[in-house]
């Protein structure tokens, strides 16, 4: 079994996965390599029996465990396409995205929210695992290819409906190549998986490059800063990806000063720059953080800070830097609506590489408009230095245009943070008779802090031009987020519209 889709017909390169060595291990027990492939065999050979064949989509709805990665394994030997869900969503969300997958069968661990979604789609219940369904007869297929699609993942939908994002063999394999040349891994590597499945970056980062070098996995759950934190030195945890909120919540915790983090080398994160005072809190104890960037349609790496490189944002003049691009992807802008060589000016980033991903699933109209030239859309404005070090300024539809200069919110948002204050703060824009858009800044003030608005104004005024300090000041108690942590926008400009005058 090539637990790197793909790579299955290298045995020469799979042989030094020791087949006794722990590939997975959660609450259930552990798994070994050669265990692995000979139960994700016999569910495949299963799911061969219940009707799916090549490129039917298997839907998996739960949370991060052993059995989503069998599920997935045996998905691909069958030349099956895995349909990851996001468990929090609501019944009609699941609902939506078994129709849009046209999925052929559902596994899943949650039978109230597939009750609730109504799926016209055969749905087998495996809370307690798969052990009931495996065959005793193994499945599989011998000619998958690297451009077969492997799986769909599906977008936030913060823009309207979410789509899936079509990723192949070879766009899986490729990233975790990417990722290993910026990331040592090695066979004795524990990793934790503590960022959903159903997101690129649970899958991507961290998970699969591990595996494809023989170390061990240890999905968790959900994410709880407590048993992360227990759980790294209980387990000597080497390496684990994560979005910054997960970060901060950690370095919050109780736990903090006393968890041992000493055997941690590896910890990646992207969706948005890491507060300043989060990324010293970590390099103080002697952690120092590699910030990416990618996306869904990337599977996900496009940018890494190099591991030498320096904890960003630790560099002042830096605040949100993502490094430099992975080995196998490359990069433009789009400058007068064609593809440029990168410059130093802010420009929307495109990128190309065997990484990117095959389409949308089932939209050929909005795959068409997200390239230009066979190049990517990655819908981010990027500013490069001369170094060729990146820095993720905004997304285009982000931008706000405040008399006729723009304005990025991202870049307040730093200025914001760097106040002990405030925990957390999101931009947004909202129409303005006089100069067409101002900024709404929405704050969350740190637990145990005071948060004084005219102290936060004179912070903006000392270290922002005037135009790009917001008009209005909104403290709420906690800003709305999606399942990966990523702040919704659409809610607060929602939100400003209907309540800002």
């Amino acid at each position: 079994m090539a637990l790197v889709p793909g790579l299955g017909s290298w045995p020469a390169r799979r042989a030094r996965i020791t087949p006794e060595a722990t590939a997975l291990v959660d609450t259930g027990g552990a798994l070994t390599y050669a265990q692995l492939a000979d139960r994700a065999a016999r569910l495949a050979g299963a799911l061969r029996r219940l009707g799916v064949a090549r490129g039917d989509r298997v839907a998996h709805l739960g949370v991060n465990a052993v059995s989503t990665f069998e599920t997935f394994f045996a998905t691909w030997l069958l030349g099956a396409i895995a349909v990851p869900l996001n468990h929090r969503l609501a019944g009609p969300e699941i609902g939506y995205m078994l129709a849009d997958s046209e999925a052929a069968l559902l596994l899943h661990t949650d039978p109230e929210l597939v009750e609730a979604a109504g799926p016209a789609v055969p749905a087998i219940d495996i809370s307690a695992g798969v052990d009931a369904l495996l065959s005793i007869e193994p499945g599989g297929d011998p000619d998958i290819g690297l451009d077969d699609p492997a799986i769909l993942l599906y977008t936030s939908g913060t823009t309207g409906r979410p789509k899936a994002a079509v990723l192949t063999h070879g766009n899986l394999t490729w990233n975790t190549v990417n990722q290993l040349a910026h990331v040592d891994v090695l066979s004795t590597d524990r990793a934790l998986c503590i960022a959903p499945l159903f997101h690129c970056v649970g899958l991507g980062q961290v998970t699969l490059p591990t595996l494809f070098k023989g170390g061990s996995v240890e999905p968790l759950a959900k994410f709880d800063a407590g048993t992360v934190l227990d759980r790294i030195g209980a387990a000597g945890v080497t390496s684990f990806s994560a979005v910054p909120t997960m970060l901060q919540m950690m370095v919050e915790h109780p736990a903090w000063e006393s968890a041992e983090l000493g055997s941690l080398r590896t910890v990646l994160y992207g969706g948005s720059p890491v507060q300043e005072r989060v990324a010293r809190a970590w390099l103080d104890r002697g952690v120092r953080l590699q910030q990416g960037y990618g996306m869904t349609e990337a599977s996900p790496g496009v940018y890494m800070v190099p591991r030498d490189g320096g904890s960003v944002p630790i560099v002042p003049d830096r605040p949100v830097s993502v490094g430099v691009p992975h080995f196998f992807t490359e990069v433009a802008q789009l400058r007068d609506g064609a593809p440029a060589p990168i410059g130093t000016e802010p420009a929307e980033l495109l990128v190309r590489g065997p990484h990117v991903f095959a389409g949308y699933w089932n939209r050929p109209e909005e795959t068409a408009a997200a390239h230009v030239d066979g190049w990517f859309r990655t819908g981010d404005v990027l500013r490069v230095g001369a170094d060729g070090w990146a820095d993720v300024v905004d997304r285009v539809k982000d931008v706000i245009i405040s008399g006729g200069e723009n304005v990025y919110p991202a870049e307040v948002e730093a200025v914001l943070v760097q106040l002990d204050t405030i925990a957390a703060a999101a931009v947004v824009g909202v129409p303005d008779e006089r100069w067409g858009e101002v900024g709404v800044a929405f704050l969350q003030p740190r637990t145990g802090t005071g948060l004084d608005v005219d102290e936060v104004r004179e912070h903006l005024a000392a270290h922002l031009a005037r135009f790009k300090i917001p008009k209005h000041l909104v403290v709420v108690d906690e800003l709305p987020r999606n399942a990966t942590g990523k702040i919704r926008r659409v809610e607060l400009r929602q939100r400003a519209a209907e309540g800002v005058r």
